[in-house]
C-alpha cells in the first residue's frame, strides 16, 4: 500500500511540475526573443510575405490565455505552423576568407528556455538550420560605409498613443531585437540582455502611468552602457529632467558640483551665485546620489561620461525653484536659486581662444582639432613643422579633416583600426572587415618632434578615431581621462512614432582587435581635473600637456 501512495504521489507531482502556471512577465518576455528571431529567421517573416506586426497584435491574445508552459507552447507552435513549411535550406558555407566574430552570437534560449516544449525548440532548431538566406525585409544595408545597416519597413503607427498595450509591446520588441542581433557591443554590456528584458517587460506592458512607461523606454537603451544610445520622446522631457534651466553651468569633480560658468550677470546677481561655488547637495540630498540616480536615465559608455550627461540634467525641472547646499569660502550654506526657461536665459558663450592653431613659448605648438577643417591641414602642418612638440586638443569633437593630419607624422602608412560588421545572412553574427583602416604616406619628412594628445570626456566617437590616428605617430603620448568609450559610427532611427533612439552600429578596434568600446582611448599620462584647478579656471590637462613638451617628464 505504501508502495502504491508513493508512486501515486510521484506521478501526481510530475502532472503538477508539467502543468506549473506562468506568469504574465515570463511569456511577454519569451514571445519578444521568438517574435525577433522568426522575424530574422524564418523565410516567410524575413522575406517580408506576410504583416509581422499584425501577426504579433492576433498572437497576443492567446498567449494572454496560455496558464501552463504546455498551452504556451502550443500556442507558439500553432503560429509557427500557420506561416507554413519551412523548406529544407542548407545554409551557405562560411567565407574561409572572413575573421568572424562570435561573442555577441547565441541561440542556446531556443532550446533552453523553460516555456518551451521539446517540440517547439525542436521547430525553432529547424528554422535556424534552415534560416532564410536572402535579403531581409526588415534590415539591410545602404551602401555606406559608415552607416552598415538599415531597419526598414518598419510602420511608425501615426496614431500611437502610449495607453495601447498593444503598441507598447512592439515598441519594446523591436528595439530589444535591433539590440539583440544587430548592437555589436551587446557582449560588453554590464547587464545581460536578456536579464534587461526580463525586468523591463512589466513597466512596458503594464506601466502605472506614462511617465513609468516612458522612462522605460528611456532606461531599456541606456542598458546598452554606449554614449551613442539614446531613446528620445518629447514628453520624457516633463519627467527627465524638466522644460526650466539653471542660470549656471557645473563641472562633475570628486562627486560635486561645481559652478564654473555663469548665464549673465543679472541672472547670477538675483542668486548671488559665483564661479567656483562648490555644490553640494540639491534638494537635501547628495550630489553624489543625484548623479547616480540620474545616470540611470543618462547616456555613457562609462561612468565617467554618464556623470556629465547626468550632472547637467538633474539641475534642470519643472520647478521655479530648487534647494542647493554649497560651499564658498570654506563656509556651508544652503539657499533656494532660480530656474527659468529657455528663451529668458541670454547665455554668455565661453571664453575660449579663436585660433585654429598657434606657437606657444618654447617653440611647442598647439592645435584645436575642433576648429580645423580638412583644407587648412597642409598650411597647418607647414607652420608647425619646426616645433618641437605639437600638441593635438582632441577633447571637442575634431572637423572631419579624414586622419589627413597623419600624413605628416608617419614616415608610411600605419593601421589605425579595424571595423565589426553585421553578418546580415546570419542575424547575430558578426565579422571583421579584411581592409583595416590606414593613415599616413610615404613621407621622409616626416614630423620627428612630440605628438602629445589631449583626451578627456568629450573625446566621443569620430574624435576617439582621431585620438587612435594620432596615436600612431612614432613619439606619440596621449594625456588627459577616460574617453566617452564610444568608438564606431552612431546609427538614429526610429523605434515606433513619437520614439527616436540610436546606438553605435559597427564596432571599431586597434589593429591587434584591443577593445576601445566603453574603455575609449587609454591615457598615457593621467590628469583629472581637481576642484582647486576648476575654481581658478585652469585647463590642467593642456598645464600637464605644456609641462611634458618641456620636459619630456
Amino acid at each position: 500500500m505504501k508502495k502504491i501512495t508513493f508512486f501515486f504521489l510521484l506521478f501526481l507531482s510530475q502532472i503538477t511540475f508539467g502543468q506549473a502556471k506562468i506568469t504574465e512577465n515570463e511569456k511577454l518576455a519569451a514571445t519578444c526573443k521568438v517574435w525577433g528571431f522568426l522575424k530574422y529567421y524564418h523565410p516567410v517573416v524575413a522575406a517580408g510575405k506576410t504583416n509581422w506586426d499584425e501577426q504579433l497584435f492576433k498572437v497576443l491574445p492567446k498567449i494572454e490565455k496560455a496558464s501552463t508552459k504546455e498551452e504556451y507552447s502550443l500556442v507558439i507552435e500553432k503560429w509557427i505552423d500557420e506561416l507554413g513549411e519551412v523548406p529544407v535550406n542548407k545554409p551557405l558555407a562560411d567565407d574561409p576568407k572572413r575573421d568572424y566574430f562570435d561573442k555577441n552570437f547565441s541561440l542556446d534560449w531556443t532550446q533552453k528556455d523553460k516555456l518551451f516544449s521539446k517540440n517547439l525548440s525542436k521547430k525553432l532548431k529547424f528554422i535556424t538550420e534552415n534560416r532564410f538566406q536572402g535579403a531581409n525585409y526588415y534590415v539591410n544595408r545602404d551602401g555606406k560605409e559608415t552607416v552598415p545597416l538599415q531597419f526598414v519597413n518598419e510602420p511608425e503607427y501615426a496614431e500611437f498613443q502610449w495607453t495601447d498595450k498593444n503598441l507598447r509591446l512592439l515598441a519594446l520588441y523591436r528595439f530589444w531585437n535591433y539590440v539583440e542581433y544587430f548592437f555589436p557591443y551587446k557582449y560588453v554590456m554590464d547587464q545581460n540582455w536578456d536579464e534587461a528584458l526580463v525586468e523591463i517587460v512589466p513597466q512596458i506592458a503594464n506601466p502605472k502611468s506614462e511617465k513609468e512607461f516612458l522612462l522605460a523606454m528611456r532606461e531599456i537603451s541606456m542598458k546598452l552602457n554606449d554614449s551613442h544610445a539614446a531613446t528620445i520622446n518629447m514628453d520624457m522631457f516633463k519627467y527627465l529632467g524638466g522644460e526650466k534651466y539653471p542660470a549656471f553651468s557645473t563641472r562633475f569633480v570628486k562627486n560635486k558640483s561645481v559652478i564654473i560658468n555663469l548665464a549673465n550677470d543679472s541672472l547670477a546677481k538675483i542668486d548671488d551665485l559665483k564661479i567656483g561655488d562648490i555644490i553640494t547637495k540639491l534638494d537635501g540630498v547628495s550630489i553624489k546620489d543625484k548623479v547616480e540616480e540620474f545616470s540611470k536615465y543618462s547616456q555613457g559608455s562609462n561612468k565617467p561620461a554618464a556623470a556629465i550627461n547626468a550632472n547637467f540634467v538633474m539641475f534642470t525641472g519643472n520647478d521655479d525653484e530648487f534647494e542647493i547646499e554649497f560651499i564658498r569660502d570654506n563656509v556651508t550654506s544652503v539657499k533656494k536659486v532660480h530656474r527659468y526657461p529657455n528663451e529668458k536665459i541670454k547665455r554668455t558663450p565661453p571664453k575660449s581662444s579663436t585660433k585654429k592653431w598657434e606657437i606657444l613659448d618654447q617653440n611647442i605648438g598647439l592645435i584645436r582639432m575642433s576648429k580645423v577643417p580638412k583644407g587648412d591641414v597642409p598650411q597647418m602642418m607647414e607652420e608647425l613643422k619646426n616645433t618641437k612638440s605639437i600638441i593635438f586638443d582632441v577633447r571637442a569633437r575634431p572637423t572631419e579633416t579624414d586622419f589627413l593630419v597623419s600624413d605628416y607624422l608617419n614616415s608610411e602608412p600605419k593601421p589605425i583600426l579595424r571595423s565589426l560588421y553585421q553578418d546580415l545572412s546570419y542575424p547575430g553574427r558578426y565579422y571583421f572587415n579584411n581592409v583595416m583602416q590606414e593613415c599616413g604616406k610615404i613621407n621622409t619628412d616626416y614630423y620627428k618632434g612630440k605628438v602629445i594628445v589631449l583626451v578627456g570626456p568629450g573625446t566621443h566617437s569620430f574624435g576617439e578615431q582621431t585620438a587612435m590616428s594620432l596615436q600612431t605617430a612614432p613619439n606619440a603620448t596621449v594625456i588627459g581621462t577616460q574617453t566617452s568609450g564610444a568608438d564606431g559610427p552612431n546609427y538614429l532611427f526610429t523605434i515606433i512614432k513619437g520614439f527616436d533612439s540610436s546606438f553605435t552600429s559597427s564596432g571599431v578596434f586597434y589593429p591587434n582587435k584591443k577593445e576601445t568600446q566603453r574603455i575609449g582611448i587609454v591615457p598615457d599620462i593621467t590628469v583629472k581635473p581637481t576642484i582647486l584647478g576648476v575654481q581658478q579656471g585652469k585647463d590642467e590637462v593642456f598645464e600637464r600637456a605644456v609641462l611634458f613638451a618641456k620636459t619630456g617628464k
